[in-house]
């Protein structure tokens, strides 16, 4: 099967409840943070999914709750429109050859995301976070619950 596991559907796919660990390193500082949590990927009225995730997120040894919330709307042959809370544009998700990369920028940065799939129950993202007050890597796990 190879490095990366196929996914003809992404909406299929990411529906329901994950696991997720995120491990958030500032590259310029050396410091390091963590989130665990759930996220759930429901129904969304007029179609698609929302995407709620909530958990704990530590840094700098002060632990704090945390969540987000994005919308995942169906795009062509199996893709997704991944929006934020508010509509507006993110990025797109491709998973038909299990690896995808999508680019945000961000005023002065740009967020490059790859997306890998592993398995039936297993996905990852890794976020480099580039610009003039940011050098980031976001690594997160996540694993289907049940």
């Amino acid at each position: 099967m190879g490095e990366f596991w196929p996914v003809p559907d992404a909406l299929g796919y990411l529906s329901g409840r994950w696991r997720a660990e995120r491990t958030v390193r500032d590259l310029a500082s050396g410091e390091e943070g963590r989130f665990e949590g759930t996220v759930v990927f429901g129904p969304l009225e007029g179609g698609g999914l929302l995407q709620s995730e909530s958990g704990d997120f530590t840094w700098r040894g002060v632990t704090r709750p945390a969540e987000r919330t994005l919308r995942f709307l169906p795009g062509p042959g199996g893709t997704a429109d991944v929006r934020f809370a508010d509509g507006r544009p993110f990025h797109g998700l491709d998973l038909t050859t299990g690896r995808y990369v999508a680019d945000h920028p961000c005023s002065a940065d740009l967020y490059r995301g790859e997306f890998t799939v592993r398995d039936a129950d297993h996905w990852r993202t890794l976020w480099r976070v580039r610009g003039p007050a940011k050098d980031l890597e976001l690594t997160t796990g996540y694993a289907r619950v049940g």
